[in-house]
């Protein structure tokens, strides 16, 4: 049921919890833009993965040299902006743009595009160790030059959580604002098939989707918020049965990037279930109350070749819809920030 929005000035803190999602990282960008204009609103910790781990580290810049005062949300939205642009421009001179029909028809996906298919064709045959033994990844060069990790690591106002797979165990690794550097942000959005492994104290780590697309539980045990806001790009639910080996395989990894998040959400209602019937001490368990920014209805159609798509018009357009997602959330959600979940955990994730 929607809330009309209140006149109430009461400050709210809650963590972010920011998905990756390629190129749709830029609807998360028009959220936080519209967030950091909020007054009423403080946050306490962001957790991010691939694109949202490069929005995070954005937001920890300018938080990081001004804390939660007006001048530091103006520099984490001007530290946003600039990553964004700054990866348009990078794709200006790249071969993956949109061909002239799907300009006109209005369609934002590559999925008519010739380097594309090849790109995707090279990907199924050759390892990038093979067609790419330079490691030339022109992301890096963009974050290195827009993301000042001096401070980012000086952050101590606001907890910073990246998110990496281990490849040799299999398990996350989560890095603390202190440790957050170029690599650790490039490993959290490192795609096996598309990069090699990038190697941290001699140990290769994979995109961090695969096993926290966000990791949930730093927020839970390492953040004082008892309100996560998840900023959502990955679709949950895709009714229409996949047919083409395309569709099968896009649908194959939006269920395996959703995965570890349904298993935290699993896990986070269980614990909640109990405190209600007053099954375990709330003076030693965290109730949770959890919400979602998300546009489903806006970002499903575009399909996963449009997450290739650095259209600087695409960035814009995400981000108006990130804006206006995050304009609605405050207006109908706010006032339940601190008091309960705005998302039904059990009709949505379980």
């Amino acid at each position: 049921m929607a809330h009309p929005p209140s006149a109430s000035t009461t400050r709210k803190t809650l963590t972010l919890a920011l998905q990756g999602g390629g190129a749709h990282g830029a609807f998360t960008w028009g959220v936080l833009d519209r967030l950091l204009q909020e007054p009423r609103l403080d946050v306490d910790a962001v957790s991010g993965t691939s694109a949202g781990a490069m929005n995070a580290v954005c937001l920890a810049e300018g938080l990081g040299l001004h804390g939660h005062t007006p001048k530091g949300k103006a520099a984490a939205r001007e530290a946003l902006e600039r990553f964004w642009m700054r990866m348009a421009d990078t794709a200006l001179l790249s071969p993956l743009k949109r061909t002239p029909l799907a300009a006109w028809l209005g369609d934002w996906s590559m999925s008519d595009n010739l380097g594309y298919w090849m790109g995707e064709l090279l990907s199924k045959t050759m390892s990038p160790y093979q067609w790419n033994p330079l490691d030339i990844n022109p992301l890096r060069e963009v974050v290195e030059d827009c993301i000042d990790f001096d401070a980012v690591r000086s952050c101590s106002g606001v907890g910073i959580f990246i998110t990496a797979t281990n490849v040799h165990t299999g398990r996350p690794r989560v890095f603390k604002a202190e440790e957050v550097g170029l690599d650790q942000v490039m490993a959290s959005a490192c795609l096996p098939h598309l990069f090699q492994a990038v190697e941290i104290d001699g140990v290769p780590h994979w995109d961090g989707g695969y096993m926290g697309n966000p990791s949930l539980w730093p927020l839970i045990y390492m953040a004082q918020a008892r309100d996560i806001l998840l900023v959502q790009i990955n679709p949950l639910i895709r009714k229409e049965t996949p047919k083409t080996s395309q569709e099968i395989l896009n649908r194959m990894n939006e269920i395996t990037f959703n995965a570890s998040l349904l298993k935290e959400m699993r896990a986070i209602n269980f614990v909640t279930r109990l405190l209600d019937e007053g099954a375990l001490d709330e003076n030693r368990y965290k109730r949770m109350f959890i919400h979602a920014i998300e546009a489903e209805s806006e970002l499903k159609p575009l399909g996963a070749s449009s997450k290739m798509n650095a259209d600087r018009d695409f960035f814009l357009h995400l981000r108006d819809i990130g804006q206006k997602s995050a304009e609605e959330w405050l207006a109908t959600k706010f006032d339940r920030v601190g008091v309960e979940s705005t998302v039904n955990i059990q009709e949505t994730y379980m």
